[in-house]
């Protein structure tokens, strides 16, 4: 074909380039993708992740809810993509290792930083024996592969209905090229597994236990590529596309 009759290679987007990449680096410690439906049960995003029947993320405020009449359960738009855990744990025996990145929906007001949809990650571990070092050591894997630099992380103490302890991660690049080395910057929620989701899910928290986390995706994007309104990856402009 001539020059002038080839045809001009396609991108991805960057959000396809992210969640590829964090697929490849979990797979590197045997960690298995794993997912599940968007339009998830009320017991799924909520009542199998120990979260409370008054708790205010299942307000229409906060959650898309189908219309009653339109389905046989009550249903949502998932909030997270949790629920892949709790289907995943009720069909398989440990050990596992998944990784679970998707499409999820709030319902928020869209600014700079905020989207009513946005694509999340989550990981799960469980095995006999798991800890937070644990945690520690896959996440300053995970983090240091993807900003390329040797990461350092801390946790904080925070609350999460499906683990215990709950905890807010932070990381520092500590060497590397990145805009971001040398500051502390918060990254993702994460904890050990509650008891509870453990047992709701048929695995005994008496013999095993585990942590999970979560990111967004987009955030992640956003700092990977110094993009700062989170409206521009959902825009369709091709302009944004075509630079990866």
């Amino acid at each position: 074909m001539s020059q002038n009759n080839q045809v001009s290679k396609g991108h991805q987007h960057p959000i396809t380039i992210m969640i590829d990449e964090i697929n490849n680096i979990f797979s590197e410690i045997g960690f298995v993708f794993a997912s599940g439906p968007e339009i998830e049960t009320e017991v799924y995003n909520f009542d199998r992740l120990n979260v409370a029947k008054d708790h205010p993320s299942r307000d229409m405020q906060d959650t898309f809810w189908l219309k009653p009449e339109d389905v046989e359960f009550p249903t949502v738009l998932r909030t997270h993509t949790s629920p892949v855990q709790a289907r995943y744990m009720e069909s398989h025996e440990p050990p596992i290792r998944i990784i679970v990145p998707g499409k999820v929906f709030r319902n928020e007001t869209t600014d700079a930083t905020h989207e009513a949809q946005f694509y999340q990650f989550e990981g799960l571990y469980i095995d006999k024996d798991v800890n937070l070092g644990h945690l520690k050591g896959v996440l300053e894997y995970f983090l240091s592969r993807l900003f390329k630099g040797q990461t350092e992380i801390r946790f904080r103490p925070s609350y999460f209905p499906f683990v215990e302890p709950g905890l807010e991660v932070d990381m520092r690049i500590v060497d590397g090229d990145s805009k971001l080395s040398g500051r502390w910057i918060e990254i993702m929620g994460a904890g050990m597994v509650h008891p509870n989701v453990l047992r709701d899910s048929g695995i005994d928290p008496e013999k095993y236990s585990g942590f999970a986390f979560g990111v967004g995706v987009d955030r992640l994007v956003m700092m990977r590529y110094g993009i700062d309104d989170i409206r521009l990856l959902y825009s369709g402009d091709l302009r944004l596309v075509n630079q990866f």
